[in-house]
């Protein structure tokens, strides 16, 4: 097995485990200040959480949202309408990617990010005060659908933007850890769009949730686009993009393409083991509760509080995860990742039927595991296998495009794959045959990026390798397959 340390191997067509830049000098950029570095963290994971918030609410109020978005009748079909409107949201990320990912690649990832926190706290907003079926007619869901579609451009852009920027901040050691703290916005966000949820649904009667209720946690989320702005703009553009400006030329091809034509081997590699971290999150967060809720044999509350424990139980474990991949790899908590997605998840829904309230907090907190070895690990190895001048662009299009095919679709997929068999096991076999997929891309395609630099000289010889080590006070370390 590939150990965790080949870092000067190189990917073909010009990706590289230690990420080349176009610079001159190849020197790392100085590091920030101890002060400065839970603000960049804060800055950065700022965006993911309203982001993730909006996609929680989104999941969590889906059923509420069929009947006010979607005329009445079938309401298996209003509730498919309504996760293929948030498909939807997802499957135009990459578009976003591109758009923004220009302007934080040539312009400035701050600038980026200043940009998008704003429209996602007005779109989001937007999604309260939309006005209903009954009141429009079918006008009300092509609202909710152009919404949804700027929304997923705003997140395509917001999410590659925000991990580049935390990335270049981190030290090159806690580079896994820092990611850690970037997960926890994004798992942290669809916490609190849970527990919204849920304060909403406890104080209102059912009545009044399904005529108002429903659009209040969408309002919050204004004020907070408000506050994520003022902070992100006490926070100065990375020290790799400043260090990128002072050393070479503007670019003249256009960031996607060049990544495109020159580094599309990674982006594939990523994609081939993040479509299992997509199903698996989304699938979760999604999906699960209100199948506890119609099948599991449980209150639609008690659904919902199982899942807010579940949530609140994995939010420390993000650290934990990122600060071990920085000691063993991403590459082993990988692979171990694939395998507890084909043993555990099983295990998980078998746990999930005991129709009670501790059954559904026990399987969701097994399901948690290969969840626990995947997510953070492959967050943080994308943007670490691409250069700084198309770092943005590169790691949006990288994680949109499987994020948008697969996560976007679980609920959609989940739900039609148990209205067809009748089984909620259907849904692992499913998730089982990418995780299949996944450990193959792994085990063949990754090498291990915990351990290089993110600046250096474009050529990944053995000797730039060793330099880049030398230069951060590491001995040098051969390649081992």
């Amino acid at each position: 097995m590939p150990g965790p340390r080949d870092t000067a191997r190189p990917y073909p067509e010009g990706g590289t485990t230690m990420a080349a830049d176009p610079t001159a000098s190849g020197r790392p950029a100085p590091p920030p200040s101890r002060t400065g570095m839970p603000r960049a963290v804060l800055a950065g994971c700022v965006g993911n959480f309203i982001e993730q918030i909006d996609v929680g609410l989104y999941g969590y109020l889906a059923p509420t949202m069929a009947g006010a978005f979607f005329p009445h009748g079938n309401p298996t079909v209003a509730l498919i309408s309504t996760y293929g409107t948030f498909a939807l949201g997802f499957l135009v990320q990459p578009l976003g990617g591109v758009f923004f990912g220009r302007i934080g690649d040539r312009v400035g990832r701050r600038t980026m990010l200043m940009v998008t926190i704003v429209l996602m706290g007005v779109l989001t907003a937007c999604i309260g005060v939309l006005p209903t079926y009954a009141r429009i007619g079918v006008a009300s869901p092509m609202l909710l659908l152009f919404v949804r579609i700027l929304q997923g451009m705003v997140h395509g852009g917001e999410y590659g933007g925000a991990l580049t920027f935390i990335i270049e901040y981190a030290p090159r050691r806690k580079r896994g850890l820092y990611m850690g703290y970037a997960s926890i916005g994004v798992f942290g966000g669809l916490l609190v769009g849970a527990g919204m949820s849920s304060a909403v649904s406890a104080l209102l009667t059912e009545d009044q949730m399904a005529d108002w209720g429903w659009r209040l946690p969408f309002l919050v989320a204004l004020p907070l686009a408000v506050g994520g702005l003022l902070l992100r703009s006490k926070v100065g553009e990375t020290p790799a993009f400043l260090e990128l400006q002072k050393s070479a030329p503007a670019p003249k091809e256009s960031p996607v393409l060049e990544t495109l034509r020159t580094y599309w081997r990674p982006l594939l590699t990523f994609t081939g083991y993040a479509m299992t971290n997509a199903v698996l999150s989304y699938t979760w967060v999604t999906y699960l509760p209100q199948w506890l809720s119609d099948e599991g044999g449980i209150s639609h509350s008690a659904a919902f509080a199982s899942n807010l424990i579940s949530l609140a139980a994995y939010l420390p474990l993000l650290v934990l995860a990122g600060w071990l991949s920085d000691r063993i790899g991403r590459k082993p908590m990988l692979l171990a990742g694939c395998v507890a997605c084909l043993t555990l998840v099983p295990l998980a829904f078998w746990v999930a039927h005991g129709g009670t309230f501790g059954s559904a907090i026990l399987a969701q907190l097994i399901y948690l595991v290969p969840e626990f070895c995947i997510a953070v690990p492959a967050t943080a190895s994308l943007p670490e296998m691409v250069p700084t001048h198309v770092r943005v662009t590169a790691t949006a299009l990288g994680f949109n495009v499987p994020f948008a095919v697969f996560s976007g679709t679980a609920p959609v997929v989940a739900t039609a794959l148990v209205n067809w068999t009748g089984s909620l096991y259907s849904v692992w076999f499913y998730l089982g045959a990418l995780a299949v997929i996944s450990f193959f891309a792994v085990f063949y395609g990754y090498h291990e990026s915990s351990r290089g630099s993110l600046s250096g000289s474009e050529a990944p010889t053995k000797e730039a390798a060793t330099d880049s080590r030398a230069a951060h006070g590491d001995r040098a370390e051969p390649a081992r397959n």
